[in-house]
């Protein structure tokens, strides 16, 4: 039990204090073996071990992100951009609710992630100033899309999520069928969407202004480098090639169910009818790898996190102590739950990372409490995804940032990372708790 909670308080410790995401996991794993009494090599050969269980997530976040790139290379998005700015000279709150709609197709249609922000976000940073919309209520839009979609929509990301989720309850002794678990998941994912309308129309309906931290001369070096995606890009033979490789990607996933083939068919589709050179292909995967290789290694490193707490016994004592205090009270337990993936999350910065982690705690758990096995995965779902909206470690803030940061006048704590916590993280643990009740 004490090897479960020092590892995970360590964790959130080193990652609040900026120590490398993984370094804090690795830390924090191989202290788990050493409290439960492992040597040194022991543990790491335990971690080493369980990373293996989320090998086929691993390999799916890495094609993806190669996938992204490419995707990016052949111009395709910067279409997307000049044709969305002719529509955007509406009221404020429709212009944010398109900002979101545009970017919840980001995790799943076109599965570029954070790439679409640098080029979709820095050209419109004047517009935002002449109408005096507040840039956190555009942090606030992107996050949304950046993290809505893989709650709920079982495709791209989203697909990738659920699978995770199943694949680590049915590790821990429960079997749920993928499909099912969006049905449960729609709960939270209204709450998010309460979290946005918020936000919009209430939070940040009025005019603000941008102040001035770049001066001069600097200030406008980087304007005029943001303006520069607003060149017209003709629509060409790369960009036919492109819609086909990403439409023939989704259908892969969708019947296959396997996120890396469709990727991996996207990319090769892109290859073989050259709408990325072959001569580019080191940079795209190099690319590829620096956006969302992190993401991956921190998955695989947390798997084999879990795996040390679960053959150690570590969980199993602490099941046994909280089951004692708990008793079959199922709202302090979906309380606890939901509280210590805000704490983990918070932490690690990944909600993909964190699934592996709270199942091997809470399964169990939820299992001896006797909650079903859709309530259990819309905890463990809803949990894992506290924390992601407000971390100053989560690609959904720190992609915003990238964007709206562009001209320097945009604060990465208090512009992204508090208004996306207050406005999600609320509604979520709300929405939450209602769901595990009542499924």
């Amino acid at each position: 039990m004490i090897a479960v909670i020092v590892s995970v308080f360590l964790m959130i410790v080193l990652s609040m204090l900026r120590v490398n995401v993984l370094l804090s996991i690795l830390i924090a794993a191989l202290s788990a073996g050493l409290i439960m009494g492992l040597s040194i090599m022991d543990s790491m050969n335990l971690l080493i071990s369980g990373m293996s269980g989320q090998a086929e997530t691993a390999i799916s976040i890495i094609l993806l992100g190669v996938f992204a790139v490419a995707i990016k290379y052949t111009g395709i998005t910067g279409i997307l951009v000049n044709k969305l700015l002719r529509f955007m000279k509406g009221k404020r709150g429709t212009i944010l609710l398109t900002i979101a709609g545009l970017s919840c197709f980001s995790q799943n249609l076109v599965p570029v992630h954070i790439a679409f922000i640098p080029i979709l976000i820095p050209p419109l940073l004047h517009l935002f100033d002449q109408m005096k919309i507040d840039r956190r209520g555009v942090a606030a839009a992107l996050t949304f899309g950046l993290k809505a979609p893989y709650l709920v929509i079982p495709a791209g990301y989203g697909l990738m999520y659920h699978q995770i989720i199943a694949t680590e309850m049915k590790t821990n002794g429960m079997s749920i069928a993928i499909s099912s678990i969006p049905l449960g998941m729609i709960i939270p994912g209204l709450g998010m969407v309460a979290g946005l309308l918020f936000a919009v129309f209430v939070t940040y309906r009025k005019e603000k202004e941008t102040g001035t931290i770049l001066g001069g001369l600097a200030q406008s070096q980087a304007l005029a480098e943001t303006s520069a995606s607003l060149e017209e890009i003709p629509f060409n033979k790369q960009h036919v090639i492109t819609l086909m490789a990403i439409l023939l990607a989704l259908v892969i996933q969708i019947f296959t169910h396997s996120l890396a083939l469709g990727a991996l068919t996207g990319i090769i589709v892109m290859f073989l009818c050259r709408a990325v050179p072959f001569l580019k292909g080191d940079e795209l995967v190099d690319d590829g790898m620096k956006m969302m290789g992190t993401i991956a290694f921190v998955m695989l490193i947390a798997a084999g996190y879990a795996t040390i707490l679960k053959d150690t016994g570590a969980i199993n004592e602490l099941v046994t102590l909280t089951k004692s205090f708990i008793g079959d009270n199922k709202l302090i337990a979906a309380m606890t739950i939901l509280l210590i993936g805000l704490l983990v999350t918070m932490g690690i910065g990944s909600s993909f990372g964190t699934i592996p982690i709270l199942a091997a705690v809470y399964v169990p758990l939820c299992v001896s409490v006797g909650f079903s096995p859709l309530a259990t995965a819309v905890l463990i779902g809803t949990a894992s995804a506290l924390g992601d909206a407000g971390s100053p470690a989560s690609d959904s803030t720190i992609g915003p940032t990238m964007g709206l940061n562009a001209d320097g006048r945009h604060n990465h704590i208090w512009d992204t990372c508090v208004p996306t916590f207050m406005h999600y993280n609320i509604p979520l643990f709300i929405c939450g708790l209602i769901a595990a009740l009542i499924l």
